[in-house]
């Protein structure tokens, strides 16, 4: 069984209320059927329900278990006006207008609980969702950018969670800072405990370990790696490590002197930028035929997930599960 399906399996244990904002959307409309079929959540489609409807007819699909929303005749909107006047201190003529996009309507569900979680994107750029989270559900505390993941699970590979490994941030920020490279590897290791269970072990990859190359790339993996231990010290965090020193127990021992608990064990790769992050995943998944799931947004107050634009009914899905089982644990 692959990780995706015995994460459906928890899904299904409890199932949580996901909002999708891009109701008009087919790929969405089968997705939510799907999910609501399946029991995986109870999907919330934004939209028009004529419209909906229709094109839920026209492709075959009955929609039990999806609660459609029609975001101007929806009962708890003048609440939801209130509350985004009051966090973004603005008049309500100006809430109004806002609280017409899909994005930021679905955000305050999430907000407001009456979503547990999100999942949009596929007709909407990663920076409108992203803009629209940070305005209504914000960030957790302590952390100051949202970032992603993509969960890998490579045919071949033997690791201490046997072939999955987390790979961040693949999708968000191109060039962190340092302690924007601190956050990820925090908000990571996180995500990894509330979707996964695991004893997170966190490795601030490099083309250096400890010390064996000088280079301003290599001090901003190591400033980073400090301030994250400082941030965080319940992780096992360590760096800066080449990727072999990270996941082979044998190189591990070779090239470090001083006992690691992340060292030839890691789960969590962070790479140093998105050009690594971006380049590993798809080569990984290329080469070796592995799947990726992701990339799920992190570092918010509540889970949500961006989608790409390509996005099939499958991914949607995936993305589906993996939110309502982070939900499972906020």
């Amino acid at each position: 069984m692959d990780i995706i399906q015995k994460l459906k399996q928890k899904a299904q244990s409890s199932p949580k209320n996901v909002v999708f904002p891009e109701g008009e959307d087919e790929t969405i409309i089968k997705a939510a059927a799907q999910i609501a079929g399946e029991s995986i959540a109870n999907p919330i489609i934004l939209g028009d329900e004529k419209t909906i409807t229709k094109m839920a007819g026209q492709a075959g699909l009955e929609l039990k278990g999806v609660k459609l929303v029609d975001i101007t005749a929806y009962p708890k909107l003048g609440t939801y006006l209130a509350e985004y006047s009051k966090i973004r201190e603005m008049p309500e003529a100006v809430a109004k207008r806002q609280m017409k996009d899909p994005l930021y309507f679905g955000a305050m569900m999430v907000r407001l609980g009456d979503a547990d979680a999100m999942v949009a994107g596929i007709a909407n750029d990663t920076e409108d969702v992203i803009m629209a989270c940070d305005a209504i559900i914000g960030l957790q505390k302590g952390i100051s950018v949202p970032s992603s993941f993509f969960l890998m699970e490579i045919p071949g590979y033997q690791g201490p969670e046997g072939n999955i490994l987390i790979f961040a941030d693949a999708a968000v920020n191109a060039n962190p800072a340092v302690g924007c490279l601190a956050d990820i590897a925090i908000t990571t290791a996180r995500s990894a405990r509330e979707l996964l269970g695991w004893e997170p072990r966190v490795a601030m990859l490099s083309f250096s370990t400890k010390g064996s190359a000088v280079h301003p790339d290599v001090d901003k993996v190591i400033e980073a790696t400090q301030i994250a231990k400082e941030r965080a010290p319940d992780l096992a965090i360590d760096g800066e490590l080449q990727v072999d020193t990270a996941i082979v127990p044998e190189v591990a021992k070779r090239k470090l002197k001083e006992k690691s608990p992340v060292a030839g064990k890691a789960n969590i790769l962070i790479f140093p930028d998105l050009d690594a992050a971006n380049i590993a995943y798809k080569l990984v998944q290329r080469l070796t035929g592995a799947k990726s799931y992701g990339p799920p947004l992190q570092g918010f107050k509540k889970p949500v997930s961006d989608l790409s634009r390509g996005a099939t009914v499958e991914d949607v899905v995936g993305t589906a599960i993996m939110v309502a089982v982070r939900a499972q644990a906020s």
